[in-house]
């Protein structure tokens, strides 16, 4: 391992994470709810998964929206949490050069990948509440794998500069990030070189991309809560307003925890770098935990695909 020295005339290979400056004897007490909330994520993303694969009357386009949402937030989870667990359990802090700006990159990519996803479901939801008969002709499979490709292309093609500029930067100093995780500020801080063009790149593709998504995200909901509120069947309304209601609370504690993220570490020098740290974490767990629940098994047909799957097990 290398030695985390302040500075040496060496370039640096690998990097060390320091989790908590300040309350690393915390570590072993949060690694019990986080690998909770791990196992909840993982489990409850893959039943997802499993049940729309097997079940054929869920082989529609707002389930395959659903199983994108999933594979992302499996894919944030596995790159991000596991390697802060072993943080916690056995002290293991080294990081490799090449796998530390692949994080980056994961994380870059996919968080815009899910705000654009949550924009997709959020139109879906669009055109069946206030447009239902043209509701199969607009929304199909051809639309679903369209715009997946546009989700995957457009997020990776324009945030992916941000790992390369900063792998680019000279590090021969110091190797010790005081992260979790491979953060572009945090490793970024460590460069021989003036990062500004990295720092202003991000700031600027990253919030153009989530606010455009968020303000179309919100403006969807504006026309559904119009179109429900003029709603005369009974129940229709109450039905429509509580899916859309918890579909836009978990979007809304999404973009959220991802602006007190940003405002914290902005504000790093007024703060304990430690609640930056435990939100960014967070901020990899809690979605993915929430997204399967509140978006699929409060879902009639999934809850009733799940039930058959279970009843073929047994």
């Amino acid at each position: 391992m290398t030695s985390p020295s302040n500075y040496s005339s060496a370039p640096v290979s690998e990097f060390l994470l320091i989790c908590f400056p300040n309350y690393q004897s915390w570590q072993h007490w949060l690694s019990l709810p986080l690998t909770l909330l791990f196992l909840l994520a993982m489990g409850a993303n893959a039943i997802l998964l499993i049940t729309i694969w097997l079940e054929e009357s869920l082989h529609e386009p707002m389930y395959y929206l659903l199983s994108l949402l999933s594979l992302l937030d499996m894919v944030l989870c596995l790159t991000v949490i596991p390697k802060v667990l072993t943080i916690f359990w056995f002290d293991i802090r080294s990081i490799s050069f090449s796998a530390c700006f692949f994080q980056m990159f994961i994380m870059n990519s996919f968080l815009p990948m899910e705000s654009c996803t949550f924009m997709v479901m959020a139109y879906d939801r669009y055109v069946a509440i206030c447009h239902p008969l043209r509701y199969p002709s607009i929304i199909t499979g051809q639309f679903v794998a369209k715009a997946s490709a546009f989700i995957i292309a457009r997020n990776s093609l324009l945030l992916s500069p941000v790992p390369i500029l900063s792998a680019q930067l000279r590090y021969c100093g110091k190797n010790v990030i005081e992260n979790c995780i491979c953060a572009n500020l945090s490793v970024s801080r460590l460069s021989c070189d003036n990062f500004s063009l990295n720092r202003i790149y991000q700031f600027v593709a990253g919030w153009t991309l989530l606010g455009s998504d968020f303000l179309l995200i919100f403006l969807s909901y504006i026309f559904i809560l119009r179109a429900v509120l003029r709603f005369k069947a009974e129940g229709a309304l109450v039905k429509a307003l509580s899916t859309c209601g918890s579909h836009f609370i978990l979007i809304l504690f999404f973009s959220t925890i991802l602006l007190v993220v940003v405002l914290t570490n902005v504000a790093r020098g007024r703060i304990p770098m430690d609640i930056p740290i435990l939100l960014n974490v967070l901020h990899h767990l809690i979605p993915p935990a929430l997204n399967p629940i509140v978006y699929g098994f409060r879902t009639k047909e999934l809850k009733q695909g799940f039930q058959k799957l279970l009843q073929r097990g047994l």
